[in-house]
């Protein structure tokens, strides 16, 4: 996981002071609503990948008796959670070279760290470590305009928004690493919230872009936000069977009952209960 580019928004004191410890759009909003749908078992073993100071960690152990864990790559973050609560059980490791069994979690969250990581890397790690029809539960940035992503790549910060990718290209990756996709909701309502959070707290509209280009051309930043069109997401996505590019009773790219795009119930891009894009 690469956060050691340019300036660390992550790791910033403005950053911390507007989101508190959860540091990603919705504070614990979202995590509470995917483990309420994939309502694991107490005792559950589930992954944080990328859990800074531990917040969701303890968030899933006292609000739902999971058995959680975390790993970060950042020695900062993890003192800073180890100095809250030494019992914590956070360690430093990455995303794309877990330090866990095979299949020995019920569910992975990946909460606004998934664009930090090597995909290539990371997803097949993910699927190793969960158990058959375990939960992958991503949070994180996307590209509403795929037009803008390149540009996206040059930020010169550590951020969700330098590994944005579209929503198609998100789901095909999963797809090709054998998760079938269940649920995707749009909420980018929370990244507008938060980004006028940090415009008020910074002050001005200047100050906001100068946390977020860190030292880079903040021209060439609005211009890759503008174009690309950022929004927000949370995705669950369920490992399948050994299939081949999660593949079940026949169909391709994820499908079950014939469906396309790795849907359920006759939905489309992978919503649940007759929803598209769950926006609001």
């Amino acid at each position: 996981m690469d956060q050691v580019r340019g300036s660390n928004l992550y790791e910033s004191y403005e950053m911390k002071q507007v989101t508190g410890e959860t540091i990603r759009p919705g504070g614990f909003s979202l995590t509470e609503r995917a483990a309420d749908i994939c309502k694991f078992a107490k005792g559950a073993n589930v992954l944080d990948v990328g859990c800074g100071v531990g917040s969701t960690v303890q968030y899933l152990r006292y609000q739902y008796g999971l058995s959680a864990v975390g790993v970060d790559p950042s020695p900062l973050q993890l003192a800073d959670g180890l100095s809250k609560n030494r019992d914590l059980p956070i360690f430093q490791g990455q995303g794309e070279a877990l330090p866990f069994e095979h299949e020995s979690m019920e569910g992975i969250f990946a909460e606004c760290t998934l664009s930090l990581m090597d995909p290539s890397l990371a997803l097949p790690e993910f699927y190793r470590v969960l158990k058959p029809n375990g939960y992958l539960i991503v949070s994180d940035i996307y590209a509403r305009n795929e037009d803008g992503v390149s540009s996206l790549r040059n930020l010169n910060v550590a951020s969700c928004l330098t590994g944005a990718v579209s929503r198609k290209v998100l789901t095909d990756r999963l797809q090709e690493s054998g998760f079938e996709v269940v649920l995707w909701e749009d909420h980018s309502r929370l990244l507008a919230e938060l980004t006028a959070r940090l415009i008020f707290a910074n002050e001005s509209a200047g100050s906001f872009w100068g946390l977020v280009c860190g030292t880079g051309l903040c021209t060439d930043t609005k211009g890759a936000v503008n174009t690309s069109r950022p929004g927000y997401f949370l995705l669950i996505a369920r490992k399948t069977n050994g299939n081949t590019h999660g593949n079940t009773n026949g169909n391709t790219h994820g499908n079950t009952n014939g469906n396309t795009h790795g849907t359920t119930d006759g939905n489309t891009h992978g919503t649940t209960d007759g929803t598209t894009d769950g926006r609001e």
